[in-house]
């Protein structure tokens, strides 16, 4: 396996210890699922915290799921590490026995061992084979993908996932280049999108070729399809009083998490009906207004916490939901009821 490469500093690890706490404390054997497992910081905060949980660490990046053994082997009679992209979690629950869950975390985005490593072409700082696959036992390779599509799938894919407002222009530089030889190194594609990018907007916004390398490695990856897959799917298996928190690090991340989430905390049946309808009340409940975003503590500390966005939910019981909103509705009927001509109020002596 070789020396661990990169610096590993887990993001926001005290606030997911604490959303989590509540459903993995429970009493007898609980569940958690680190979908992103990663080098494991969460993980094994989490298994420390809570000796009677058991966790099922997913990730794609072989040598990630490696270095995550060795540092977990404490916990070796709890721990299941699998070789799966998140959007496989329901095969991989059924193949394990858990028909359900009590807690998911999801760090997305790129881990540190992959933009620490010089070879796994992540990081348009250092030179390197185009790579960019999680997976390196599968798919299709960021050098394949520059050298392969055409304009218009390279300018779609760099606009949509990476939010380029130069996406035009950067694809026209990169096939104006492989036709006069294949692109295959990070730093030429890194210099070609610099160079396309007009000089005031380079001043501004971190590196140019961030945009770029963010798309590249989201279409090599599949992330997004995955993710939009995944969450659902997460959500499905928790159980009653279940959290799932979502660490995102760019807006088409937080925006799906935001969906996923809305989709199961509003209720589904008409508005004007004094009772919650069987099946059409909440499943869900935030667990905070919005996305939560890193102090500066935290930054100060692991810099790549930046740009997080924190959303978390807990499952609800629809019982106790729909009691709830018949609750509420009745209180405001007697209310309103109040206050109508001729029905009197309190202390009006009628």
């Amino acid at each position: 396996m070789g020396e661990l490469r990169g610096t590993h500093v887990p993001v926001l690890l005290e606030r997911c210890l604490e959303l989590l706490a509540p459903a993995l404390g429970r009493p007898g054997r609980t569940v958690h699922v680190d979908a992103t497992l990663g080098l494991a910081g969460h993980a094994e905060a989490v298994l420390t915290a809570h000796p009677d949980t058991v966790l099922i660490g997913l990730d794609r990046d072989t040598e990630a799921l490696a270095h995550a053994r060795v540092r977990l082997a404490r916990f070796a009679d709890r721990i299941h590490l699998e070789h799966a992209v998140y959007d496989e979690l329901p095969e991989v629950l059924d193949r394990l026995g858990y028909p359900a869950i009590d807690g998911v975390l999801f760090d997305l985005g790129v881990s540190s061992l992959q933009l620490d490593a010089p070879d796994r072409g992540f990081a348009y700082a250092q030179d390197a084979p185009l790579d960019m696959r999680m997976d390196q036992t599968r798919g299709v390779t960021a050098e394949e993908v520059v050298n392969t599509y055409s304009h218009p799938d390279l300018a779609r894919l760099l606009r949509v996932y990476g939010e380029e407002k130069f996406a035009g222009k950067i694809a026209s530089a990169i096939i104006r280049e492989r036709e006069r030889a294949r692109i295959t190194s990070s730093a030429r594609l890194a210099e070609l999108v610099r160079e396309s990018i007009p000089a005031p907007a380079r001043r501004t916004g971190g590196h140019p070729a961030k945009r770029t390398f963010q798309a590249l490695r989201i279409e090599v990856n599949r992330e997004l399809a995955a993710l939009e897959t995944a969450l659902p799917a997460a959500l499905d298996k928790l159980t009653v009083g279940g959290r799932m928190v979502v660490l995102s690090y760019h807006s088409l991340e937080d925006r799906l998490t935001k969906h996923a989430l809305a989709d199961r905390v509003r209720s589904k049946g008409p508005v004007d009906l004094p009772v919650e309808l069987p099946g059409s009340g909440p499943t869900f409940r935030l667990l905070s207004r919005g996305a939560e975003l890193p102090g500066e503590a935290e930054v100060a500390a692991n810099p790549r916490a930046a740009s997080v966005r924190l959303r978390a939910a807990e499952r609800l019981d629809p019982e106790a939901a729909r009691q709830g909103r018949t609750d509420r509705e009745r209180y405001r009927r007697r209310v309103k009821a109040m206050h109508q001509p001729g029905t009197g109020s309190p202390g009006s002596g009628t």
